[in-house]
C-alpha cells in the first residue's frame, strides 16, 4: 500500500516536573529533510530525535516540536532570547519609519511574539530521553497513521487517473487502424481526380500506403504504454512497506514520453484528441505522485 508524505501527530507525556509534549507534522519533499523547534538544552538531542524519525519517514519534510510544559508548581526557568527581540525592535521600527505609521514600539507589543520565551532544560533537571523518545514516537505513529490514511485515498485517486489513460490508449488503438484505410481512400480519390477516368495504380497505391503505415505506425507506443500502466498499478497495489514515489515518478516520466510521440505520430483528429486526454491524465498522475512516499 502506498503511503503519502502528508501527516500529522501531537502527544503528550508525563515528565518529572512536567509534561512533555510532541509535534510530528509531514508535508511533501523530494528528500528527507527536518526542521526542528526545540526548547533550549534540548538541541543536543537532535541526533537522536533524527534517528527515531527516520525509522518510519523516508521521504518528506519532517516539522518537528518539542515542548516542555512545567508543572503549575514547579520554578520552571523561562528565558528571554535577546537576539530574536533585537531582530523584532530592529524590523518593527525599520517598517514605522518606512511607511511612517503611529505607534510606540513597546514591551507590549514585542511580548506578543511568543517565540521570544523559552523553557529551558538545564542538564541538571530530571528530563530523560527515555521519555522524549516515547513521546516522539508516539507522535511519529499517529502521523504514520496519517500518512497511511491519506495514501490509501490517494491510491484510489491514482487508479482512477490510470483508468482515464488506459481508456485514452485503448481508444487511440482502436483508431489507428482505421486512418490508414481512410487515408489510402482519400489519396485512391485524389488520383482518379488528378488524372481523370485513368485506372488507379494499386500497386503504388499500396506502397505509399505502407510507406504511410510505417511512418504513423504507434504499435510500439501503444505497447510500452501498456506496459508502464502494468507496472504501475503493481507499484501501488503490492503490499510492501518500502518507498515508491520515486519509482512512480519514473513511470509517470516514461508515459509523458509515449503520450508525446503519440501526439507528434497522429495525423489524425480523433486520435489527437484521444492524445490530449491522455496528457491530461498523466499529468494529474504527475501531481498526485507528489505526495507518494
Amino acid at each position: 500500500m502506498i503511503r503519502s508524505m502528508t501527516g500529522f501527530g501531537e502527544v503528550q507525556r508525563e515528565a518529572a516536573g512536567g509534561l512533555i509534549s510532541v509535534q510530528v507534522r509531514t508535508v511533501n519533499h523530494r528528500h528527507f529533510h527536518t526542521h526542528f523547534r526545540l526548547p533550549l538544552g534540548a538541541e543536543r538531542w537532535e541526533g537522536e530525535i533524527t534517528q527515531i524519525l527516520r525509522e518510519k519517514i523516508s521521504r518528506g519534510h519532517v516539522h518537528y516540536r518539542l515542548d516542555f510544559l512545567a508543572a503549575p508548581e514547579s520554578e520552571q526557568p523561562v528565558q528571554v532570547d535577546h537576539d530574536r527581540v533585537s531582530a523584532y525592535l530592529a524590523a518593527l521600527n525599520e517598517m514605522k519609519k518606512k511607511h511612517r505609521l503611529a505607534g510606540e514600539v513597546d514591551i507590549a507589543l514585542v511580548a506578543r511574539f511568543g517565540d521570544i520565551f523559552q523553557a529551558t532544560l538545564e542538564e541538571s533537571e530530571q528530563i530523560a530521553f527515555d521519555d522524549v523518545a516515547a513521546a516522539t514516537r508516539g507522535a511519529l505513529d499517529m502521523a504514520v497513521a496519517a500518512r497511511d490514511r491519506e495514501g490509501a485515498a490517494l491510491g484510489r485517486d491514482l487508479a482512477g487517473s490510470l483508468d482515464s489513460v488506459e481508456t485514452a490508449v485503448d481508444a487511440i488503438s482502436a483508431r489507428a487502424p482505421e486512418r490508414l484505410v481512410k487515408e489510402r481512400d482519400r489519396l485512391r480519390t485524389a488520383v482518379r481526380e488528378l488524372s481523370g477516368d485513368a485506372e488507379v495504380d494499386e500497386e503504388r497505391l499500396a506502397r505509399e500506403v505502407a510507406y504511410l503505415a510505417e511512418r504513423w505506425d504507434i504499435n510500439e507506443e501503444i505497447v510500452r504504454l501498456r506496459s508502464h500502466l502494468a507496472q504501475f498499478r503493481k507499484l501501488i497495489g503490492a503490499d510492501v512497506a518500502e518507498p515508491v514515489g520515486k519509482r512512480l515518478g519514473f513511470w509517470v516520466q516514461e508515459m509523458q514520453r509515449e503520450a508525446n510521440t503519440l501526439g507528434a505520430k497522429a495525423n489524425d483528429a480523433e486520435i489527437g484528441g484521444h492524445v490530449v486526454e491522455m496528457k491530461t491524465a498523466v499529468e494529474k498522475l504527475r501531481e498526485q505522485v507528489e505526495n507518494v512516499e
